[in-house]
């Protein structure tokens, strides 16, 4: 699981200068100012995870130090400011060195340079308002993400979740652990633990490649929640991951879970992801809905009220149809849903 960093950025008019020249535009580190800069070593890493000779950058003062030695490649930064996440990022390459940052961005008057450089592996621009953070579980209303802060793990894992961020780091972990036990299949030979185990980072070199961070289900809950009056929604922490919704009816509790597809990949998706989230609720889940942009397709539909979930799907602007599964069908799945499971 990466860390994720908080690192304000676009606060004031200096950080909105590096923010211009270092993010909004990449930095080529092979002209003749800023390669004899670096050391081989810093070469050699910016070179490996940046072939093309350029990057995207940011840096931190000294005063940093110490925190940025907890970082590493792969890492997701969240730049903030003006009350908004404007960029999520991939760490890349992370080294020391004031000449280098220097030739960024100066030094800073009171803090001296920010000598603490790292490429970005990925970057995307993004308006993310602080009251989606503050939704989320564990989160506070009103905070204003003020200095540079490392999540904790529990932080990080709801933030990635609840934001819909996917990390191309981990796509490719992935994909690592995959590729000997496909050879091994293939060739009808025995998969070995340690094989698939091993640190994909010694097997191939990482690239500069675009981070995914899916808009379109916080979209359409803002709207669903628009559409049912709903001042303050609530999401729910569970072993199984972040719930899109979570409301509170008069008898127990409703889960939704929101896709920004209705093909039958993502009725799936949605069904399992149900299913797992409601043994997990405070209160009894009476309800599951899951929730779609536009509606599925009959034999999806269908999928979904065999186990008891009801399909709400857009129809309009701010207007939604509930499509609800037979009440025998739900009444016989609750006390499967209601389970409660000690994890």
């Amino acid at each position: 699981m990466p860390l994720v960093v908080i690192q304000p950025s676009y606060g004031n008019p200096a950080a909105r200068r590096h923010w211009r020249d270092t993010l909004d535009n990449v930095v080529d580190f092979t002209d003749t100012v800023r390669a004899p800069l670096l050391t081989p070593s810093q070469r050699e890493q910016l070179q490996g995870f940046h072939p093309g000779g350029s990057a995207r950058f940011w840096g931190a003062t000294g005063r940093q130090d110490r925190k940025m030695e907890r970082l590493s490649p792969g890492d997701v930064v969240l730049f903030t400011g003006l009350n908004h996440v404007r960029g999520i990022g991939e760490i890349g390459a992370l080294f020391r060195n004031a000449a280098f940052a220097d030739s960024m961005w100066g030094a800073d008057e009171d803090n001296g340079s920010w000598h603490n450089v790292y490429s970005l592996l990925s970057f995307t621009p993004v308006e993310i308002p602080y009251t989606e953070i503050w939704d989320l579980p564990g989160f506070n209303a009103g905070d204003n993400f003020m200095g540079l802060r490392i999540l904790d793990p529990e932080k990080a894992a709801t933030v990635l979740d609840g934001l819909g961020i996917e990390t191309q780091t981990e796509a490719r972990d992935d994909d690592s652990l995959q590729e000997p036990v496909a050879r091994a299949l293939r060739t009808h030979t025995d998969i070995v633990d340690g094989e698939v185990l091993r640190t994909p980072s010694t097997r191939y070199r990482l690239e500069e490649r675009e981070l995914i961070v899916h808009r379109t289900e916080a979209f359409l809950v803002q709207e669903y929640v628009g559409f049912l009056g709903v001042d303050r929604p609530q999401r729910l922490r569970t072993p199984a991951g972040i719930t899109d919704l979570h409301l509170a009816l008069q008898d127990g509790s409703e889960v939704v879970e929101a896709k920004r597809a209705s093909s039958r990949r993502f009725v799936r998706e949605a069904l399992a992801q149900l299913l797992d989230y409601a043994p997990h609720t405070p209160q009894p889940a009476i309800r599951l809905s899951a929730l779609f942009p536009e509606r599925p397709a009959d034999r999806d539909l269908e999928l979904l009220h065999r186990y008891g979930v009801d399909c709400v799907h857009r129809t309009a602007p701010a207007t939604f149809e509930r499509m609800r599964a037979p009440q025998e069908t739900r009444a016989s799945m609750m006390p499967l849903w209601q389970q409660r499971r000690h994890d």
